[in-house]
Parts: C-alpha cells; sequence; structure tokens
C-alpha cells in the first residue's frame, strides 16, 4: 500500500512536471509567433513617423472631406476603375466612403489608403502600422489617392472574387452582398451598410455612365479624332487575323462602346458576332470584331 501511495504521488509529480512544460512551451511559441508576425510598438512608431514626414505637406494642406465633396472628388476616378475593370462605380464610392471615413481616416489622410487595403506576402510598397484586427496590423501606403483606386481594382481580380465579374455592373446589390460572401469584410452588416450609402447618395446613377448622351457625344469626338489619326495601317496592327475572324485583344481603358466605334460597328453588332449577352468585357479578352 506504501509503494503504491508512493507511485501514485510521483506520477502526479511527472504529469505536473510536464504540464508545466507544455505551457511554457506553448508560451514560448505564442511569444516566437506574435514577434515573426507583427513589428514592435517603437518599431510601428519609427516607420509612421517616415511616412508622416514624407507627407507632411498634404497633411498640413489638408482639407476635410464631407460625402458630397468627396464624391464629386472621386466619382471620375471610380467611372474610369470600372470602364477598365468592370466593378460598379458605385460600389467602388461606397466602399470609399465607407473605409475611409468620407476621406477623412488616418489611412487616408497619411497613406492615401481610401480601402484600408492591408498588406499581401506580394506587397513591395510602404507600409503604415494602425491597430485593427490586431495589434499594428500593416497597411499600403500610396503616393496619391488615384493609386488606392487602381489598386482597389487590382485587389478584387483575385480568383476569390472572380463570380462578382459574372454579375451586371448595374447590380450593386449582388456586388455588396458577393464582397461579403467572398469574404472582404467581416463585418455581418456590410453589405447592408454599403447598400444604404449607394442608396442615400443615390451614387448607381454612376453605374450607368455611358448612357448618358453628354458622354456619348464627347467620346464620339475623340474617337473620330484618334480614327483619323492612326490610320488604317495602325489600326490594322491592333487586329489579329486567323483562318475565319478579325480579333481584337482588350487593353486598359477599352470599353465595349469605344471598340466598337474604333472598328465601325454598333454596340449590338459587336455583341452579337461575340454572342455576348451583356456589356462587361475584361483586359485581355478577344472579341471578334469582323468574320
Amino acid at each position: 500500500m506504501i509503494f503504491a501511495k508512493h507511485l501514485h504521488l510521483a506520477k502526479k509529480r511527472t504529469i505536473g512536471f510536464l504540464l508545466i512544460a507544455l505551457v511554457f512551451l506553448g508560451a514560448c511559441s505564442a511569444r516566437k509567433k506574435a514577434v515573426t508576425a507583427s513589428v514592435t510598438n517603437k518599431e510601428a512608431h519609427k516607420n509612421n513617423t517616415v511616412i508622416q514626414k514624407a507627407n507632411k505637406e498634404a497633411i498640413a494642406n489638408y482639407v476635410p472631406f464631407t460625402a458630397t465633396s468627396y464624391i464629386d472628388r472621386f466619382k471620375t476616378i471610380a467611372i474610369q476603375e470600372m470602364n477598365t475593370y468592370g466593378i460598379p462605380a458605385s460600389i467602388t464610392l461606397a466602399q470609399g466612403l465607407f473605409e475611409s471615413g468620407n476621406g477623412n481616416g488616418d489611412l487616408a489622410k497619411i497613406a492615401n489608403n481610401h480601402f484600408g487595403i492591408k498588406c499581401t506576402s506580394d506587397w513591395k510598397g510602404k507600409s503604415y502600422y494602425k491597430d485593427d484586427d490586431n495589434v499594428n496590423d500593416c497597411f499600403r501606403v500610396y503616393d496619391k489617392p488615384e493609386d488606392s483606386y487602381r489598386d482597389h481594382s487590382e485587389f478584387l481580380k483575385r480568383k476569390r472574387y472572380a463570380a462578382l465579374f459574372e454579375l451586371d455592373k448595374n447590380d450593386y446589390q449582388g456586388w455588396a452582398n458577393g464582397l461579403k460572401q467572398a469574404g472582404y469584410a467581416t463585418n455581418p452588416k456590410y453589405p447592408q451598410l454599403i447598400i444604404g450609402i449607394i442608396q442615400k447618395y443615390n451614387l448607381d446613377q454612376y453605374d450607368r455612365p455611358e448612357g448618358e448622351l453628354q458622354k456619348i457625344k464627347r467620346e464620339d469626338r475623340v474617337l473620330t479624332q484618334i480614327n483619323q489619326n492612326i490610320g488604317k495601317a495602325i489600326k490594322d496592327s491592333l487586329v489579329e487575323n486567323t483562318p475565319t475572324n478579325k480579333l481584337y485583344t482588350i487593353k486598359q481603358g477599352d470599353t465595349l462602346y469605344n471598340v466598337s466605334k474604333r472598328f465601325g460597328l454598333t454596340v449590338d453588332e459587336l455583341k452579337a458576332l461575340n454572342n455576348m449577352a451583356d456589356n462587361s468585357i475584361k483586359i485581355g479578352q478577344k472579341l471578334i470584331i469582323a468574320k
């Protein structure tokens, strides 16, 4: 009995030592992971001071935005991004308003980051550190706001968001819900917040810029001048000849409308040639422009 009792106590002590060792090792591992996963407060402060000094003139001359002045400032950029990438301008503007606090948040003012896009393993640019999901989360820094808008479009080209580009560009509600489903935001009410901003400021009006007579007339004049200047030889160089069709590859800045005008077609004729259900196009896509 005495031997059994001592054996039992010895086992308890051994288990105790093992538990203490495991806890200690686990704590060391956790500390090591925390150090490698982020920067120290001192490092973050030093880095942010450099960024602030580099942008001190812009920060000093900063004029606070209202929601209306923000929309006026960035609507043209949002429309350009829509025409290039197919992302509804209303979605881009609403996300910009929401993520940047109408352009008045620290990330927007100091880092020109209007969408709260964080650093990823492939990010080679400057960084700004700010507490978010974690202490000293790393956010991307841009030279100007326009770069932030372009990076937002590029960011949404990732595979996880591919299904969104199958939606009609006027379907802002589908886009808002799709962004949440694809993991863009953790807030369960994110779609309702974005949709609410769009409806409050009537942002969906910017999803249909190509239907505005004034823009069409202006684009007609520009395209006429371009077609006159580039000549037939250069225009032919843009076309890929195959045994059955002549193909044009979509480039940055193209829209279905300006491609159709460039080659003397209507939008409906171009869509019919390519069996297209809507006006959505993507960079690198090949369109039949003649058979």
